[in-house]
């Protein structure tokens, strides 16, 4: 068994029922035209925050990059709308 099953198998879990619907509600508001709060800034921050300790798992397993580009454009969309939407604002 690979050492990293663990690590993938607990974050594929959190992406499931935690990151990706709390996500597609962020990108619903925004969508909506809805600002972002600080609640949900924080959560961003730490997503990306995360991230930087999932990319040596990406380079060891690469059939998991494809899924992790996907997700990495969905909260760029979301972070690109909320700054557009705050500058709107102004």
């Amino acid at each position: 068994m690979d050492k990293d099953t663990g690590t993938i198998t607990v974050l594929m879990e959190r992406l499931e029922k935690q990151r990706l619907p709390r996500i597609l509600a962020l990108k619903e508001k925004v969508d909506n035209g809805e600002p972002l709060d600080e609640t949900n800034l924080d959560f961003l921050e730490k997503v990306f925050s995360d991230a930087k300790y999932v990319m040596p798992l990406l380079v060891r397993h690469p059939e998991y990059q494809s899924l992790a580009m996907k997700m990495l454009a969905l909260y760029k969309e979301i972070t690109e709308k909320a700054l557009q939407l705050e500058r709107n604002s102004s």
